[in-house]
């Protein structure tokens, strides 16, 4: 890898990348291991979103947060962590764990796997063709022999609310990397981001107020148990939870934000986080040069091919297509589309079959994910709703992992539940869930079940050691065989 490339005004590759975060990266190794030239083109930091700005930062705020309650629950221990937080020692791990906002090991990292890197911003200039745009105020004309793939990802959502650009509100990037906590933070919206970010701050030292729209609960796209465990555990830790609640008006008085809530309440707050959803970062990649409207998201089929493109050479991977908009299903998509990048240019057959080693076939049955809350939520597959949004035929099957003696080992007083659905055509696992301290480590054995495809008979084979909350999986399977095969009475003894 080299940024000398900057040096030559026009250059071709096999294979031009446009954005550098983890699905960019992921693209370009897999297209370079196939043996094609391929350059990388970022106007930020390398490594994107979830390294400086997502994933790596608030994880990094939110572990101790969740470590200090799930050691307040531990007879023993509960003392030794009775104070506050440290709130300095943790902003300085999310500063180590962000490197420090620093770019070089993953400029390492390239160099390593021979992919060109030119810094600046990239923007499609008609069939594979990209012009770059270098901070020095130079430009760089790349074509592609095979292809150009998107990877830009997305962009906070805000809302056309009055006042609104004048307050300089947070989004996520603020959220995980102020150097303070805010004495009064709002939080604008239900989601993950709102959830996450409300535990941290809220811990951390903040008064957090959170403002949910509708009536829908926190999570709304998950199990409503869900949201209604994690708005329990918010609460408890202070959070002051609003449901139907929408912002009017917001305007900031000297270090005050001053907010009108839509009934009319006024609230005043230090600080105001809006997680209102995302939007594609296409607003200026130079769409409209291959006829697509700048702005929108890009539909791909299952190969990572945009579409509404001829002649299938440009490519969109990760948040940007819309399909998943999760760090490690964008990953996942990449190197997919990455191999079947690297098949077509070396004339080998594409292999398009469902689960098949150049598709994506996993966004639509086996998405997993991780809120790391208190308790934390993990789910992959269906859910209730969109079994019966999509006509699927499913039983459900619910425990309440507090009976598991591993839930008793884990933590005095645990509260959880464990949610299985079950094709009832198939006789496999179409959805799960588990709400509850330590779940997260229990869903790569739900991705494998519900990606598997594994039948139920033998799932039984799969025997959980004890005495882990992982036995919640027998005690799911034991209530749905006990829901078909009631147990006999046996015959009184004369």
């Amino acid at each position: 890898m080299t940024e000398a490339a900057t040096n030559a005004a026009d250059r071709t590759y096999d294979v031009i990348v446009i954005g550098a975060g983890p699905v960019g990266e992921n693209v370009a190794d897999r297209t370079s291991a196939a043996g094609l030239s391929t350059v990388i083109i970022e106007r930020e930091l390398l490594g994107g979103e979830c390294s400086f700005w997502a994933c790596e930062p608030s994880k990094a705020l939110l572990r101790p947060v969740i470590a200090r309650a799930e050691a307040r629950r531990v007879p023993g221990l509960r003392q030794a962590v009775a104070g506050p937080l440290d709130v300095a020692a943790v902003l300085a791990h999310r500063d180590e764990i962000s490197n420090h906002w620093r770019d070089e090991d993953q400029v390492d990292w390239l160099n390593s796997v021979s992919v060109d890197l030119i810094r600046g911003h990239g923007r499609l200039d008609g069939p594979r063709r990209v012009t770059v745009r270098t901070p020095d105020g130079g430009t760089v004309r790349l074509t592609a022999r095979h292809a150009v793939a998107v990877c830009t990802g997305t962009t906070t959502a805000l809302p056309d609310t009055p006042g609104l650009d004048s307050v300089r509100p947070w989004t996520n990037r603020e959220a995980t990397t102020a150097d303070h906590a805010p004495g009064r933070l709002v939080i604008v919206g239900g989601g993950v981001v709102a959830v996450e970010m409300a535990a941290a701050w809220q811990a951390l030292g903040s008064q957090v107020t959170m403002l949910v729209r509708g009536d829908a609960g926190l999570l709304s796209k998950m199990e409503p148990f869900a949201g209604e465990l994690v708005a329990d555990g918010l609460r408890e830790a202070g959070v002051d939870i609003r449901y139907g609640a929408s912002v009017a008006s917001v305007f900031r008085e000297g270090r005050e934000v001053r907010l009108t809530l839509s009934d009319g309440t006024k609230l005043v707050a230090d600080e105001i986080l809006y997680a209102t959803g995302r939007a594609p970062s296409t607003r200026d990649v130079g769409l409209d040069t291959v006829g697509l409207t700048p702005g929108d998201w890009l539909t791909v089929d299952d190969t990572g091919v945009v579409t509404a493109v001829a002649e299938g050479w440009l490519y969109a991977a990760g948040d940007v297509n819309h399909r998943a908009l999760l760090t490690h299903q964008g990953k996942y998509q990449a190197r997919m589309i990455g191999a079947a990048i690297g098949a077509r240019a070396n004339g080998e057959p594409v292999d398009e079959t469902r689960w098949g080693a150049h598709v994506s076939t996993a966004d639509h049955t086996a998405v997993p994910q991780v809120v790391f809350t208190d308790p934390e939520v993990a789910s992959v597959g269906l859910t209730t709703r969109e079994a019966e949004r999509t006509g699927r035929r499913v039983e459900v099957v619910d425990y309440d992992i507090a009976r598991v003696a591993g839930a008793h080992q884990y933590a005095e007083g645990y509260r959880g539940l464990a949610r299985l659905l079950v094709d009832v055509d198939r006789g496999t696992v179409a959805g799960a869930t588990f709400v509850g301290p330590g779940v997260g480590e229990l869903l790569y054995s739900a991705t494998v079940a519900v990606a598997g495809e594994v039948p139920l008979e033998r799932l039984w084979h799969a025997v959980p050691a004890f005495p882990t909350i992982s036995e919640a999986w027998l005690r799911l399977l034991e209530t749905y065989r006990d829901r078909h095969q009631p147990r006999r009475t046996p015959p009184a003894h004369s």
